[in-house]
């Protein structure tokens, strides 16, 4: 079945955050959004795959059924044995076939129209990758203004950019910092605190660093850009993976931050906490 989009979903040792990850993606659903399918990689439990999947409890079964009975392909792979958190992306990239593929980590709810609204900014832009940085609601209160300073929005269409670490430019990363993205959309009046969720056609880009949680992908710019084939490259527990094939398809292509992003972080604690160098000091762009 073809489709507009292939979300792609890492998981390992989550149940009740891909259960809530997946319930977003439902809610995607019969929005007069794009078709999409949705890929999970499973490393959960022993190297030897005698352990339960994520995917393998009441409620994340309970959404794949919703997703199955609104028509969304799902496709699920127990990828044993572990060898990176790259890796696990570049496997789940050979997966693809769809134009766009979002990369949504295993720990982030998406609020309706989310994949509309992104899909939507990556056809209009024209540019290599569109996110919604996550946010994290625990500091909806912990206002931080300065971390908002280097917001800049793409006026006049998406450009190439090559972002150096240590740059003026690399402090956009701040800016999907704690609750960043929901001070910026208040303040610009594109997501008022208890009120309806935007249409998929409101929306504003913004420059940025790099992103973290919520990406959509040109596909054939990823490709292009040489996807995670990395991997092999740089120690297993390599972090960074995400921000380097960011920088890299930004430096063909261009790419841009969405806002509203209605990308909701769990806050949960990581699941790969021996982290090694960031495959950004690795590898050269």
């Amino acid at each position: 079945m073809s489709v507009d989009v292939d979300v792609l979903v890492p998981t390992k040792d989550r149940p009740v955050e891909l259960a809530t990850t997946l319930a977003g993606l439902a809610a995607q659903a019969g929005t007069g959004g794009p078709s999409f399918r949705v890929v999970v990689s499973d490393q959960s439990g022993p190297e030897d795959g005698t352990g339960a999947a994520s995917f393998d409890t009441p409620s994340a079964t309970a959404m794949l059924r919703v997703l199955g009975y609104r028509g969304v392909p799902v496709e699920l792979h127990r990828h044993l044995p572990r060898r990176g958190i790259a890796e696990q992306r570049a496997f789940l990239l050979s997966c693809a076939r769809a134009d766009a593929v979002l990369f949504l980590d295993d720990d982030v709810w998406l609020e309706p129209g989310v994949l509309a609204r992104l899909h939507t900014a990556l056809r209009t832009l024209g540019c290599g990758l569109v996110a919604a940085a996550m946010q994290g609601l625990s500091h909806v209160d912990d206002d931080r203004p300065h971390e908002r300073a280097t917001y800049a929005e793409w006026s006049d269409g998406v450009r190439p950019e090559r972002i150096e670490k240590g740059s003026p430019a690399w402090e956009r990363w701040r800016l999907g910092n704690a609750a960043n993205g929901v001070h910026l959309a208040e303040s610009l009046g594109l997501d008022a605190r208890g009120g309806p969720v935007p249409a998929p056609s409101t929306w504003r880009a913004h420059r940025i660093a790099w992103s973290a949680g919520c990406v959509l992908f040109d596909r054939a710019a990823l490709l292009e850009a040489g996807g995670f084939d990395f991997w092999r490259e740089v120690p297993e527990n390599a972090h960074g993976e995400d921000v380097l094939v960011q920088q890299r398809v930004m430096a063909r292509r261009g790419g841009a931050g969405i806002l509203p992003s209605g990308a909701y972080h769990q806050e949960s604690a990581t699941t790969l906490p021996d982290r090694g160098r960031s495959a950004v000091d690795l590898r050269p762009l």
